[in-house]
């Protein structure tokens, strides 16, 4: 007969005492297998995956996505399967039984325990010839290897010294399996990772260990949001060699169109009629003229990408920044750009996005002309390869010359700025990119409304 477990919150760290529930991957009636991902739990540091002790069916659920839980609490009962160990799980449920004062001490031993058995069966499995002494300092040295991990491995032909250096954000340094997917979809760029000397190399730049005066003051914890952002921020500058080009636009013609079109427009489409749209269109026409920039990297290889579609950086109420995407953006008109632009901004000051508003952008807008900046240097997207920054549309006096005959005008003039992943785009490519995207916002609509 099939025995009920108790599923519990394992601890995640020293510090840590309570997590939410983010997402219940296993189902209530579903049946798992030792070493599948059950739930992920968010705490105010990471996002963990929490594995199935052992083989069984999901019976019920204890807790509810966002709910906030203690750790050694139980969040779930589930049954074994027949044949299962349940050595570690029957711990568990006796753990449960315990006076709080007890059960933490019990429940770090039994975890400590399975992660030793977990760890010596993962690190059999691997290839012999693929272990080897790894003195880099970014590279775990004690990795544990969980039997997905493992499984993940295999199945792309990774090496021990590869996934020795995919950064891990587990409890104690564990490999999660979003931390291999992740990696994956990244490219693999440790994929020819091979075993090095002990020896430090004399030549190579290491990081000085600097105790600076970091002063006093009101100290704020970053949010989830925010952590995630700094994370991808410093990943994409440490992947991608960036390099910026800057050009200058005259939108006078551009910015006399839509105030003379901008109350039609509304009235004709029940839509705002914002710069942000013009911007859209015009980089997906300079994308249809230079798709190249329209690319991510994969290792050696270079993905152009069959769809344009265009994200803008937009401002939360929280301060964080996020990504809606207008997808298809070369097949759409002005009117339908204007209505996905306002529809996702609308929904980002109300914090209501949709995982798929956000999903799939294949180059980025960021409009830094909305805070007053005259242009900025902003950093790749990953996976993508370039991003544009667009800056305040002034207005100023310059020399315009006509039939050979100067003469000072008044014009709108706005800066661009596109930084680049000089890997695989090149100064020409990226200059004349910038330059078709200026001269389209340059020529203003023929038609009115």
């Amino acid at each position: 007969m099939a025995k009920t477990m108790d599923f519990i919150l394992p601890k995640m760290g020293e510090s840590i005492t309570e997590g939410t529930i983010l997402n219940w991957l296993v189902q209530e009636g579903e049946a798992f297998e030792e070493g599948d991902i059950l739930v992920e739990v968010g705490t105010d540091k990471v996002d963990n995956e929490v594995p199935a002790p052992t083989a069984g069916v999901m019976t019920k659920h204890l807790c509810a996505n966002g709910d906030v839980v203690e750790i050694g609490s139980v969040i779930a009962q589930f049954e074994e399967a027949d044949g299962s160990s349940s050595h570690v799980s029957s711990s568990e449920s006796a753990i449960s039984e315990m006076p709080s004062d007890k059960k933490e001490q019990m429940l770090k031993q039994v975890q400590h325990d399975k992660l030793d058995a977990s760890s010596s069966e993962s690190r059999e499995r691997l290839p012999k010839k693929n272990v080897g002494s790894v003195s880099n300092a970014f590279v775990n040295q004690d990795l544990f290897v969980s039997p997905l991990i493992d499984s993940i491995a295999r199945k792309n032909h990774m090496s021990y010294e590869e996934l020795a250096r995919i950064p891990a954000t587990g409890h104690e340094g564990r490999l999660r399996k979003s931390d291999v997917v992740n990696y994956i979809n990244e490219g693999r760029p440790f994929q020819f990772a091979q075993a090095v000397n002990n020896e430090p190399d004399p030549t190579a730049y290491r990081i000085p260990q600097l105790k600076l005066d970091k002063g006093t003051g009101t100290i704020i914890k970053m949010d989830r949001m925010r952590s995630m952002i700094a994370d991808h921020m410093v990943y994409s500058k440490h992947t991608s060699p960036h390099v910026t080009a800057y050009v200058e636009a005259d939108l006078t013609d551009l910015v006399n169109w839509r105030n003379k079109n901008k109350g039609p427009f509304q009235e004709k489409y029940g839509e705002r009629l914002t710069f942000t749209p013009l911007f859209v269109d015009a980089v997906a026409r300079a994308i249809e003229e230079y798709p190249n920039i329209n690319a991510s990297v994969d290792g050696s290889n270079i993905i152009v990408k069959e769809n344009i579609n265009v994200g803008m950086a937009t401002a939360l109420p929280s301060g964080n920044l996020i990504v809606p995407v207008v997808k298809n953006a070369d097949q759409k008109s002005l009117q339908e750009i204007a209505a996905d632009v306002n529809r996702m901004a609308n929904l980002a000051r109300e914090n209501k996005l949709g995982g798929d508003d956000i999903k799939g952008g294949t180059f980025t807008i960021s409009n830094v002309g909305t805070f007053g900046s005259l242009m900025g240097t902003p950093i790749i997207n990953q996976p993508e390869v370039a991003i544009l920054a667009t800056g305040i549309i002034k207005k100023r006096a310059e020399v315009m010359t006509k039939d050979d005959v100067d003469s000072i005008e008044i014009r709108s003039m706005m800066m661009l700025s596109l930084s680049f992943d000089h890997r695989v785009v090149d100064g020409f490519l990226g200059g004349s990119f910038l330059k078709q995207v200026a001269l389209n916002l340059e020529a203003a609509p023929e038609n009115d409304y």
